[in-house]
């Protein structure tokens, strides 16, 4: 009696597996397809992935999406940010600066209203641009990459949208697989933010250093002409109703299998995934003015 039992259970594991894998069960308790397997099996649409929970692509992902969108925040700052010395001291104590200096780029910087004070040093011919990174990198706590460093950037490298990274200045320059861990060089100080949800959108651990905001740009340049991504730029985000139906639309023409979100700086990215198909990657603006949508993904829909 025992033994049937303990065979009749692993019967029952094993058949609630397959009916998962044929028929999985959308994660909304409404869903007009939630019933019997035979049912779920017989008119069972697409279903697709956002966070751990299974979505019906018909009706019930845009308001996964919907969900997933106001649940979607920047990651905080350290704490410690809010107490770096401050760059301009930071040359004065290398000797690389003077007072005299230093109050004339800040008289500048007040006047204009705009611009970094590093930027205003360099302007006003001060300091070099090597000068400041080193200081950056000082004041971050974190390694400085060499100028004569030459990026490693393996086939299986993660990939990040080149608008992201353009906006962000900064830059992939090697990747460990071993390790699964994506070194970035970034040209104007570390956003912990937004590394965190890189490392949230592409499953790897980041690792920072700070680079010179011309060699950044250099690779941006070099990254942009090679690379031929499914990007999509919108301008502005608005409604967050009708950011998910944009998003289930493209979700439904590409035939995504999963979806993740994250908020990255002034963006809101979305990333569809394929299988083994190239993933889309879907921007959104949260910050300037409304502007008409870019796209470089020739198959998507009209929105």
């Amino acid at each position: 009696m025992g033994t049937f039992t303990l065979q009749f259970d692993s019967w029952s594991l094993a058949w609630r597996g397959l009916r998962q894998r044929l028929a999985p069960r959308c994660s909304l308790p409404d869903c007009m397809h939630t019933g019997s397997v035979w049912r779920r099996l017989r008119g069972t649409p697409p279903s697709i992935m956002i966070r751990g929970a299974r979505y019906c692509a018909d009706r019930c992902l845009e308001r996964g999406l919907t969900d997933a969108l106001r649940r979607a925040r920047p990651a905080p700052q350290r704490s410690t940010s809010a107490h770096r010395v401050p760059l301009g001291l930071l040359l004065l104590a290398r000797q690389q600066l003077t007072a005299e200096q230093l109050r004339a780029a800040l008289a500048a910087q007040r006047v204009a209203g705009h611009g970094r004070i590093g930027e205003w040093l360099q302007q006003m011919g001060f300091v070099t641009e090597q000068q400041v990174t080193a200081a950056l990198a000082r004041q971050w706590s974190c390694p400085i990459l060499r100028s004569d460093f030459s990026p490693v950037t393996p086939e299986d490298t993660p990939e990040i949208p080149v608008s992201l990274l353009q906006s962000l200045l900064m830059v992939p320059v090697a990747y460990v697989k071993a390790t699964a861990t994506l070194h970035i060089a970034c040209g104007e100080g570390i956003d912990y933010g937004v590394l965190y949800a890189l490392e949230q959108m592409l499953g790897c651990h980041t690792e920072p250093c700070l680079a010179a905001p011309s060699f950044v740009r250099q690779r941006l340049e070099m990254l942009s002409a090679q690379r031929a991504r499914s990007e999509i730029l919108f301008e502005r985000a608005t409604d967050v109703g009708e950011l998910a139906r944009v998003v289930q639309s493209y979700s439904v023409r590409v035939a995504a299998r999963e979806i993740r979100v994250a908020v990255c700086g002034g963006h809101v990215w979305i990333r569809l995934l394929r299988g083994a198909a190239t993933p889309v990657d879907l921007l959104f603006r949260t910050q300037g003015e409304p502007a008409s949508a870019t796209s470089s993904f020739d198959a998507a829909p009209a929105v």
